[in-house]
């Protein structure tokens, strides 16, 4: 089959022709239809975060079920899937807590490992989806509703990563919410999914008002104002100037902010832009200091919390949302690219010269 790969001393995607995983006892092979992209993983494995090289990338999955082990029960062949990508013990305090992301050995199907403690399930699972096929244990497979298509099914796991942002906020019905990054894949599933969580009021923070106005409409009517950068005032980063725009749009400030940046004074400004009892949510993996007085916190009564990734309940609900018809999540899909063109997708995807919200691959 033909897969994309990374290989070791290389940060490049390779198209290679390798043999169709054979499935375990207790795993699950499904011919994959759709496999979401994230530029993320290149920055990655430039990093030298990923522990198995080579490896075939890809932690977002949907397709058929075309072959299952011996050993399994209730899933058969030709049903429709999603692929729940994390790697966890199944049975620490955080797993039985629906708090997956947190076990020591989380990691990702097709993605990088953090942690330096025994994973035996990403060391059997680690080749992920971008390839025809996927070997993936029985418990990670999701049916898709009839009315769920594979492209949509392969971005549940991002959608699910803003329910569980959404969740964290701690939201009341009438809440003002400022999403940062609003253009980008996290800040587009973050707004078709705000009304779900009583969001009355959407602040939307992006680079350019061109694309930020294109992302209105996925509000399902919710009011939505923007702020672009490149609009404020020369010196905004050092002035506070984004700061003073939230505040001149909402004096009382924000109930809560979704932090989606992955760099920059953005994170810290739109903090002190929160209401009294406001609460921050990052997860852009910003590597800017956030220097608040601890005072401030304690004056605002303010909470900053952090978060890395769903969990299976997450997901759960977002299937729920897609399959009765509540949420409709196609036009959040940008951008399909065959896997032959798989490298020249993350290219896409890491320049940013055109807008995109979601991509995905298809096999």
């Amino acid at each position: 089959m033909l897969a994309a790969r990374a290989d070791r001393g290389s940060d490049a995607l390779h198209l290679v022709e390798i043999p169709v995983p054979e499935p375990g006892p207790l795993d699950v092979l499904v011919k994959v239809a759709s496999a979401g992209l994230a530029p993320g993983m290149m920055r990655l494995l430039a990093m030298g975060a990923f522990r198995h090289l080579p490896t075939t990338l890809g932690h977002e999955a949907a397709g058929t079920v075309a072959a299952v082990g011996e050993e399994v029960t209730g899933v058969a062949v030709g049903t429709r899937v999603r692929v729940h990508p994390n790697l966890t013990c199944r049975s620490c305090r955080y797993c039985r807590t629906d708090r997956e992301m947190m076990c020591a050995q989380q990691a990702m199907i097709g993605h990088a490992a953090f942690s330096d403690v025994p994973m035996p399930l990403y060391d059997a699972y680690h080749d992920g989806g971008l390839a025809e096929y996927v070997r993936v244990p029985h418990w990670l497979v999701d049916p898709l509703p009839d009315a769920v298509g594979f492209d949509v099914g392969a971005k549940v796991h991002d959608l699910a990563n803003a329910v569980r942002a959404l969740k964290l906020a701690g939201l009341t019905p009438g809440a003002t919410l400022v999403v940062t990054a609003a253009t980008g894949t996290m800040g587009t599933a973050t707004i078709a999914l705000a009304r779900h969580f009583g969001v009355a009021r959407l602040v939307l923070v992006g680079r350019s008002a061109e694309r930020l106005e294109a992302v209105r409409r996925l509000s399902g009517g919710v009011a939505t104002d923007v702020v672009a950068l490149d609009e404020l005032p020369p010196g905004w980063d050092e002035k506070q100037g984004l700061t003073q725009a939230l505040r001149d749009l909402v004096p009382e400030g924000a109930d809560a902010v979704l932090d989606y940046v992955p760099q920059g004074p953005v994170t810290l400004q739109a903090t002190a832009a929160l209401a009294t009892g406001g609460t921050l949510v990052h997860m852009g993996a910003n590597q800017a200091p956030v220097t608040l007085p601890m005072a401030e916190l304690m004056r605002n009564c303010w909470r900053i919390v952090g978060t890395r990734a769903c969990t299976r309940t997450d997901a759960e609900q977002v299937l729920g949302l897609l399959g009765g018809g509540a949420l409709d999540a196609a036009d959040l899909i940008t951008h399909r690219y065959p896997l032959a063109d798989a490298a020249r997708a993350v290219e896409a995807m890491q320049s940013r010269t055109e807008p995109i919200w979601m991509a995905v691959v298809n096999p």
